[in-house]
């Protein structure tokens, strides 16, 4: 599983960050991680140079083995709660949609 993390030009994207964005990605996925081809985080700061909440926002896609991609979008008041929320949402989303995936189809009504 591939994870890639882009930043906006209000966010300086040096290697920690970086690590630490992959990290928190790669953990809240883990479970799925062999049916997780690649993961795209986009990190922005929505409101540049001033000041406000929730300003900060977490967009990840994530590319699934044969089925369409997965975004989920967190804003938050600084990047670590933007990652996290938005990492612990795509693990849900990709839970639910697995979860789906896997449910037997229901019997046909008897006649």
């Amino acid at each position: 599983m591939q994870v890639h993390v882009n930043t906006d030009h209000n966010i300086e994207g040096h290697a920690a960050m970086t690590t630490w964005a992959t990290t928190e990605v790669q953990r809240a996925v883990n479970r799925h991680a062999g049916h997780i081809t690649r993961i795209e985080v986009h990190l922005s700061d929505e409101t540049g140079q001033k000041s406000g909440p929730s300003n900060m926002r977490c967009l990840i896609e994530a590319r699934h083995e044969g089925r369409p991609p997965m975004a989920v979008t967190e804003h938050a008041d600084n990047l670590h709660q933007a990652v996290t929320g938005a990492a612990e949402k795509l693990a849900r989303m990709i839970d639910s949609s697995l979860g789906r995936a896997a449910r037997p189809a229901p019997a046909p009504a008897p006649q």
